[in-house]
């Protein structure tokens, strides 16, 4: 399980403390330091909102045409990532409420 987490947002470390209270371990990624991994870009890619509008500025939005585009973007500018983000077995959710996370562990 990895968990794309962002320390200064208050839904990122809402998240978090909602899997650390129920005991699940999780491998945090401050992707704004160490980027998207590759592994996940595709997962990603195709979540419905993931790229944050108001990081990726409207030209970047107005040329996301599918999910190579995102891929592209996500890739540049991590920073654009919507979070926080749980990814579970080839599935990923966007904590947004921060209890989406949660959905993922009935899986496990």
């Amino acid at each position: 399980m990895r968990f794309y987490h962002n320390p200064r947002c208050s839904k990122s470390r809402q998240a978090l403390a909602l899997l650390e209270e129920r005991g699940v371990e999780v491998e945090v990624i401050r992707y704004l330091e160490t980027g998207v991994l590759e592994d996940d870009l595709n997962i990603l890619a195709q979540l419905e909102n993931v790229v944050r509008k108001k990081e990726a500025g409207p030209e970047a939005m107005a040329g996301l045409q599918g999910p190579d585009d995102i891929i592209t973007l996500l890739r540049s500018h991590p920073k654009a990532l919507e979070r926080p983000i749980l990814v579970v077995n080839g599935e990923a959710v966007i904590g947004r409420p921060p209890e989406n996370v949660l959905t993922l562990l009935k899986n496990e």
